[in-house]
C-alpha cells in the first residue's frame, strides 16, 4: 500500500480548499497563531492575574470578585482546543506526503494530547464550585473552601503538563517530517523537535520533581515559543513550497521509507 495519497482536485466550494497547499498553510498559519494568543492570554492574564501561588484565601478572594475572567478564560481554552484539533488534521494534510504513519502518529498523539486537556480544563470549573452560593457548602469553613479551589487549579496544571507529555511527543514527530519534508525548513523541523523534548522535560519534571520543574519552566519556555513561533509564521507569511510538496505527494514512497 503506498505511504501517500496524492490530494484530490474536488471542483468548487470547500473541497477546492483542501486540494490547494497554500491555502492549508496559511489556514494552519492562522489557527497556530489563534492557540499561542489564547493560551498566552489563559497562562498571563487569566490565571496570572488571579491565582496567587501559595495564598488560597487571596486566589478564592480573586476568583470571587474576578470570576467573570475565569469563566471567559475556561471559553477561551476550549476555543483553543477546537482550532487545536483543526492544526492537527492540516498539519497531518500537509505532512503525509513525507510519511503517512508517521502523520498519523502525530495526528493521534494531538488528538490524545487535546483530549487530556479538555479534561483538565474541567478543574478550571471546579474551582468555581467550592465558592458559590449553595446551600451545602455551609458544612465546610472557609478556609476549606479555599483550599479546595486552589487544589483545583493546581489539579488543572498537573493536567495541562499531562497533555504535554502526548504533545511534546507530536512535536517530536512533527519536527522529523519537517526536517524530512523539502518543502519546509529544515531549521523549523529541528526547533520542532527541541520544543517537544524541552516539553517533554518540563513534564516528567514536574510529575517526579515538581521543586525542579518549578526552576526549569522558565529556561524549557524560550525554545518551546520559538519552535512553535517560527513554524506559525513561517506557514502564515511563506507555507509550503507548493512544487515541491506536489511532487513529493505524486511520489507515493514505501509506506516504511523513513529516509
Amino acid at each position: 500500500m503506498p505511504d501517500t495519497e496524492p490530494p484530490k482536485h474536488v471542483d468548487g466550494g470547500a473541497h477546492a480548499i483542501f486540494a490547494s497547499p497554500r491555502a492549508l498553510s496559511a489556514a494552519a498559519g492562522v489557527l497556530y497563531l489563534i492557540i499561542i494568543v489564547l493560551g498566552l492570554f489563559g497562562e498571563a492574564f487569566v490565571r496570572g492575574s488571579i491565582v496567587v501561588p501559595g495564598d488560597a484565601a487571596a486566589t478564592a478572594a480573586n476568583l470571587q470578585s474576578m470570576e467573570s475572567l475565569w469563566r471567559f478564560g475556561i471559553a477561551a481554552e476550549f476555543l483553543l482546543l477546537i482550532c487545536a484539533t483543526t492544526l492537527g488534521v492540516i498539519l497531518y494534510v500537509l505532512l503525509r506526503p513525507v510519511n503517512r504513519d508517521l502523520a498519523l502518529l502525530a495526528l493521534i498523539l494531538n488528538l490524545v494530547s487535546i483530549a487530556v486537556e479538555a479534561a483538565s480544563a474541567l478543574a478550571l470549573v471546579a474551582a468555581l464550585l467550592p465558592l458559590g452560593s449553595a446551600a451545602y457548602l455551609g458544612a465546610f469553613q472557609p478556609e476549606q473552601l479555599h483550599a479546595m479551589a486552589i487544589m483545583a487549579v493546581r489539579l488543572h496544571g498537573h493536567g495541562f503538563g499531562a497533555a504535554l507529555v502526548f504533545f511534546g511527543c507530536e512535536c517530536v514527530v512533527l519536527g522529523y517530517l519537517i526536517f524530512r519534508s523539502g518543502y519546509l525548513p529544515k531549521a523549523i523541523g529541528v526547533l520542532m523537535q527541541l520544543a517537544g523534548v524541552c516539553y517533554l522535560t518540563n513534564s516528567f519534571a514536574l510529575f517526579l520533581a515538581p521543586a525542579l520543574a518549578s526552576r526549569l519552566f522558565p529556561l524549557i519556555l524560550v525554545p518551546s515559543f520559538v519552535g512553535e513561533l517560527s513554524l506559525c509564521l513561517w506557514l502564515l507569511v511563506k507555507g509550503v513550497r507548493v512544487e515541491q510538496w506536489r511532487l513529493r505527494a505524486g511520489a507515493q514512497p514505501g509506506r516504511h521509507e523513513l529516509a
